[in-house]
């Protein structure tokens, strides 16, 4: 069996998330990345309807990452249930968030969480 991946890298989002109320009131800069990996049946590869449509994805990561929440474990479940329910065909998605100068005093840091589905 083939199987096919396709990927988000690096997104960037200037967000409302984070813990503390000043972090959704200013908002922070992230990063996110995604992987769908899906049986490659594809009889004609010029055919946008035999693939994932990135467009489509990114579409979710916004819709995900507009609205203020406290979480990025939150985001991120959002995120992999709207890609799975859109897609039911995918074996594998990995869904990951980076923040920036995330407020913990640290001079320059990122935190990172992430989410990964596998049939």
């Amino acid at each position: 069996m083939i199987t096919q991946k396709v990927s988000l890298r690096e997104v960037r989002f200037y967000s409302p998330i984070g813990f503390y109320e000043e972090e959704q009131v200013v908002g922070n800069e992230f990063y996110v990345n995604v992987d769908v990996c899906f049986p490659f049946e594809n009889s004609d590869a010029e055919n946008l309807k035999n693939t994932i449509n990135y467009e489509e994805i990114y579409q979710i990561l916004l819709e995900v990452m507009s609205p203020k929440r406290k979480l990025l474990e939150s985001a991120l479940e959002d995120m992999l249930d709207l890609i799975l329910k859109k897609y039911s065909f995918a074996q594998k998605v990995y869904v990951s968030i980076r923040k920036i100068n995330p407020a913990f005093g640290g001079d320059l840091a990122n935190s990172e969480v992430s989410l990964l589905f596998e049939k």
